[in-house]
C-alpha cells in the first residue's frame, strides 16, 4: 500500500489540523471529511477542492478508497464512530479523550485485534520533541532521583460541554507521565470545582502518587486570564522546566538544588546550589506531523503503535479514577 486513503471526522477545533498535516504527507491521500456542520465543510472545500465532504458517516465507511479514519469529534461520538469504522475494516486514529469508559476502550481494542487493524490513540505530546528530550534526560539520570512532576495547563476556555476540565486537559499529562516514567501510578486524588458551568468542572488540581515517593501534580483551568503550558521536574541533581509558550527556549535544564545536613550540634542546615542553565537544541518538526507519519507507518508496515489502543485504555482508567475521586473526595487506589 503506497498511498493510504484517509478520512477525517470532525472539522471543528482539531480536525483542520489533522486535515492540514495529512494533506502535507505524500504517503497519505485525504479522501473525505465528515462533519454535521455544512459551513465547516464548505470551508474545507475552499481550502482543499479535491477532498470530498459529507454529513453522512456511512458515505465514509462504504468508500473503498478510504483505508483509515481519524476521529476528532465530541467525546460521546468517539466509540460509535470508531466501532463502525473498525467493522468497516478501516484503521482508526482516535483523538483524546480516547473513549468515555474503560469498557468502550476494551471493546475497541478487542475488535481491532480481531480484525488485525491499527487502533491508534492521539496522544500528540508523546511525539513532541521536547517530551522526547525530557524522556532522554530522565533515562540518562541527569536529574538524579526525581522528586516531583508539576504541570500547569490553563487558559480562558475552551469550555467543553460534554466533558470537564480533567477529561479535556489531563490526558496530555497522563500520556506524558506514562511515557517518561517506567512505573505505573499507585493512586490519584482530585480537587475540582464548578464556577460558571452548571454541569462541568472548570478548574481542577490532580495529584498522582508513584513508587519511591514520586508524585505528580496537575493544575488545570478553563478560567485563567493567561494561557499557560508549563511543566517542571525537580530532581536531586538538576531541575527541568518545559515552557511550551516559549518558542525559543522550550526546555531549560537548571543546575540547582538544595542539601540539608546536620552540624556538630545535630542541628539541620540547608545549603543551596546555583549552577549553569542549559538550553538543549530541539527539532522544530510539528509533533502532529510526526504522530500521523507514525500512524501511517504502522498501517503500512503492520507495526505496533507507540500510542495504541492499550495506551489509550490506560488514560481512560486514570480519568475514570479521577471521576471517582472527584465524587467521593477521597484518594483512589489504582493497584
Amino acid at each position: 500500500m503506497k498511498t493510504i486513503g484517509v478520512a477525517v471526522f470532525g472539522a471543528g477545533y482539531w480536525g483542520p489540523n489533522l486535515i492540514r498535516n495529512f494533506h502535507a504527507l505524500p504517503e497519505a491521500n485525504v479522501v473525505a471529511v465528515c462533519d454535521l456542520d455544512k459551513t465547516r465543510l464548505s470551508h474545507v472545500q475552499t481550502l482543499y477542492p479535491s477532498i470530498k465532504t459529507t454529513t453522512q458517516s456511512g458515505d465514509v465507511f462504504s468508500d473503498p478508497t478510504v483505508h483509515a479514519v481519524a476521529i476528532a469529534t465530541p467525546l460521546a461520538t468517539h466509540f460509535p464512530l470508531a466501532k463502525k469504522a473498525l467493522i468497516a475494516d478501516k484503521h482508526v486514529l482516535l483523538e483524546k479523550p480516547f473513549t468515555r469508559t474503560v469498557r468502550e476502550a476494551e471493546e475497541l481494542i478487542m475488535l481491532s485485534e480481531k480484525k488485525h487493524l491499527v487502533l491508534f490513540a492521539g496522544h500528540t505530546y508523546v511525539y513532541n520533541t521536547a517530551i522526547q528530550k525530557i524522556k532522554k534526560v530522565l533515562s540518562q539520570k541527569k536529574l538524579g532521583k526525581v522528586y516531583y512532576y508539576e504541570s500547569m495547563r490553563a487558559n480562558l476556555g475552551l469550555i467543553q460541554h460534554d466533558a470537564n476540565v480533567i477529561w479535556d486537559l489531563a490526558p496530555h499529562d497522563f500520556s506524558i507521565l506514562n511515557y517518561i516514567f517506567p512505573t505505573k501510578p499507585l493512586a490519584i486524588r482530585v480537587l475540582s470545582s464548578r464556577f460558571v458551568h452548571s454541569r462541568q468542572e472548570e478548574v481542577a488540581h490532580v495529584f498522582v502518587r508513584y513508587e519511591n515517593n514520586l508524585f505528580a501534580h496537575m493544575y488545570l483551568s478553563w478560567l485563567s486570564p493567561l494561557k499557560i503550558r508549563m511543566t517542571m521536574l525537580a530532581g536531586s541533581k538538576k531541575m527541568l522546566v518545559f515552557d511550551q509558550q516559549n518558542p525559543v527556549e522550550q526546555i531549560r535544564l537548571y543546575d540547582k538544588g538544595v542539601m540539608v545536613t546536620k552540624d556538630k550540634n545535630n542541628s539541620l542546615r540547608s545549603s543551596y546550589r546555583y549552577g549553569d542553565v542549559i538550553v538543549p537544541a530541539l527539532d522544530d518538526t510539528e509533533a502532529l506531523s510526526t504522530e500521523l507519519r507514525h500512524f501511517l507507518s504502522c498501517i503500512r508496515e503492520k507495526q505496533k503503535p507507540l500510542t495504541g489502543g492499550k495506551e489509550g485504555l490506560e488514560i481512560v482508567k486514570l480519568l475514570e479514577a479521577a471521576d471517582r475521586s472527584l465524587k467521593s473526595g477521597k484518594e483512589i487506589l489504582l493497584r
